[in-house]
C-alpha cells in the first residue's frame, strides 16, 4: 500500500566538516614538509610529518566517533596520506642527503632518486592495498608497515642525525639501504599490531596509561632519540610477531595432526 511505502532515500551532499578539517590539516602539513625539505630545513619539514602523523590518527578516530565516517573520508585520507606519507618522506630523504649520492648524471645520482621514487611507490601501493582490503583484514594487525610508520622512521633518522650533527653525506648509502628496505615493507605481507583493538574495545589496561606517561618524559627529554627508538623498535616488531605467528601456527597443524590420526 502507499502508506506502507518507504521514502526514497536521497544521496548526503557534501562532506563531513570536523574529521575532514583534520585531514586538510594534516595533508597541508605534508605539503608544507616538502616545501621545507626544498628550502634546506629539514627539522621543519620532520616536526610537519610528524604533525601530519598525529592528525591522521585523529581524523578516522572522530569520525568513528562523532558517526561521520564516510567514503569521501576513506579516500580523500588515502590522498592525504599519500602526500604526507608518501612524497614528503622521499622529497625529505632525498634532498638531505641521497641527492648528493653522485655527481649529476651518474649512476650514484640515479640510484639516489630512484631509491625515494621507490619508497614513494611503495606508499602508492600500500595504500591502495589499504583501501581495498579495509573491509575484509584483521583489523588487529595491518599487512604490511603502515605508511606512517615508515615515514616516521625515516623522520627519526634525519631529525636524529641533524640534532647530533652528523654529515648528511656519511648516512648517504646506509640511508639508500633503509629507504629501499621500509619501501619494501610497506608493500609485504610482514605482518605489524595496529594498535586499533584493544582488550576491551577502548579500554586499556592501567598499565597502559603508565607507559604512556614514561614514553611522554622520554620524548621531552630527547625527542629525536627516543622517536628513533620507537621506530626501530616497531619496524623490528614486524618480522618477529610474523615468525611467531607463522611458528604457532604450524605447531596448531602439527596438534591437529596428531589428533586426526
Amino acid at each position: 500500500m502507499a502508506g506502507d511505502e518507504q521514502p526514497e532515500q536521497v544521496p548526503v551532499r557534501g562532506a563531513f566538516l570536523l574529521p575532514n578539517a583534520l585531514t586538510t590539516g594534516a595533508l597541508m602539513a605534508g605539503f608544507f614538509a616538502v616545501v621545507s625539505a626544498i628550502e634546506s630545513q629539514p627539522v621543519a619539514a620532520c616536526i610537519a610529518i610528524v604533525i601530519a602523523g598525529l592528525l591522521d590518527g585523529l581524523d578516522g578516530r572522530v569520525a568513528r566517533l562523532t558517526g561521520t565516517q564516510s567514503e569521501f573520508g576513506v579516500q580523500y585520507d588515502s590522498l592525504s596520506d599519500m602526500i604526507s606519507f608518501g612524497m614528503a618522506p622521499a622529497v625529505l630523504v632525498f634532498t638531505w642527503t641521497l641527492g648528493s649520492l653522485g655527481e649529476p648524471q651518474t649512476v650514484a645520482a640515479k640510484v639516489g632518486w630512484l631509491g625515494a621514487f621507490f619508497y614513494c611507490a611503495c606508499a602508492a601501493l600500500r595504500l591502495a592495498r589499504f583501501n581495498t582490503q579495509a573491509g575484509v583484514a584483521d583489523k588487529r594487525y595491518f599487512q604490511g608497515l603502515a605508511s606512517p610508520a615508515a615515514a616516521g622512521t625515516l623522520v627519526a633518522i634525519v631529525w636524529f642525525a641533524v640534532d647530533r650533527d652528523i654529515r648528511p653525506a656519511l648516512l648517504a648509502w646506509p640511508l639508500l639501504v633503509i629507504t629501499i628496505l621500509l619501501g619494501t615493507l610497506m608493500v609485504s605481507r610482514v605482518r605489524y599490531f595496529s594498535f586499533k583493538a584493544g582488550p576491551r574495545g577502548d579500554r586499556v589496561p592501567f598499565a597502559w596509561i603508565f607507559l604512556l606517561l614514561v614514553l611522554l618524559v622520554l620524548l621531552a627529554i630527547d625527542l629525536p632519540a627516543v622517536l628513533l627508538t620507537v621506530g626501530i623498535l616497531y619496524v623490528l616488531s614486524g618480522p618477529v610477531i610474523t615468525v611467531r605467528g607463522r611458528y604457532l601456527q604450524r605447531a596448531r597443524r602439527r596438534r591437529d595432526g596428531d589428533r586426526s590420526a
